[in-house]
């Protein structure tokens, strides 16, 4: 039997912005609670990423008593309030992938902010209580509400398989190209290839997808400069019939809280 246990907890509440790391994450129907809750749009309301704007990566995120503090190089601190989101406020029709999306608009503050910090008119929008985004079906039968990740509530690596990567690079990379929610240790590189479900204290969680990726982990969040790498070498020994896959797609079963250091019973 195999030896795991949760080494790192994040949430990542702006899509492509930085994430905050956890030593308790709460789960609730959407997953990790404030996980890609909040979105940047195009005038179009086309969703918007590091993708197209490296930038986005070094905007940080910080928890407090009403919300998020953010900041970003060159910009003052602004905060988003979260008590002051509903249901009521201007609702917004946006495009993520081939999603169509009922959100609702942040505030023109918070607009203005972020096309001075990146050069380009984008606008702030949150998925509200009211809107549901129906995950993958193809991967996972059941209803299951996903918020603005790209296709399921929870991302999950694993440290083992990282380290065996780096070994094949020439300059390593940290477990945050890769964004996950919950990072395992403990185990052979790649056995997440074969779990198909997560026991970690009372939460059950079900891998329904390995993750492919994409340019988004060639992107270096320090200097914020695209290279090939670990896409490169990835694609070299990790290409399926789903693309260059790290990681593994998942739906919480129940809310639950999970700890870091908590103990983890894998099934195949």
């Amino acid at each position: 039997m195999e030896s795991l246990t949760v080494q790192q907890l994040a949430i990542y509440p702006i899509k492509s912005c930085q994430g905050i790391s956890l030593s308790t994450m709460a789960l609730s129907e959407w997953g990790p609670d404030l996980d890609r809750r909040f979105m940047l749009v195009d005038p179009n309301g086309k969703f918007v990423t590091a993708r197209q704007h490296p930038k986005m990566l070094a905007v940080r995120l910080a928890m407090q008593m009403q919300g998020l503090l953010l900041s970003a190089p060159g910009m003052s601190d602004i905060a988003i309030s979260l008590s002051l989101l509903n249901t009521e406020q201007s609702p917004a029709a946006v495009k993520i992938w081939k999603d169509s999306v009922t959100a609702i608009q942040v505030n023109g503050e918070l607009d203005e902010w972020f096309s001075d910090y990146l050069g380009v008119a984008v606008r702030l929008v949150f998925i509200p209580e009211n809107s549901f985004r129906q995950v993958d079906q193809n991967f996972y039968s059941a209803q299951q509400r996903v918020s603005f990740a790209d296709g399921f509530p929870l991302l999950i690596t694993h440290q083992t398989s990282l380290e065996e990567l780096n070994s094949r690079l020439e300059q390593p990379v940290t477990i945050q190209r890769f964004r996950p929610n919950i990072v395992i240790a403990g185990g052979e590189a790649w056995a997440e290839d074969r779990w198909k479900h997560l026991q970690i204290g009372q939460t059950e969680i079900e891998l329904v997808k390995p993750c492919s990726r994409c340019v988004m982990t060639t992107i270096d969040p320090l200097k914020l400069e695209k290279a090939k790498e670990p896409l490169s070498t990835l694609s070299q020994y990790r290409r399926t019939s789903l693309g260059v896959i790290f990681g593994q797609n998942g739906v919480n079963l129940a809310p639950g809280l999970i700890q870091v250091g908590d103990p983890i019973v894998a099934s195949c």
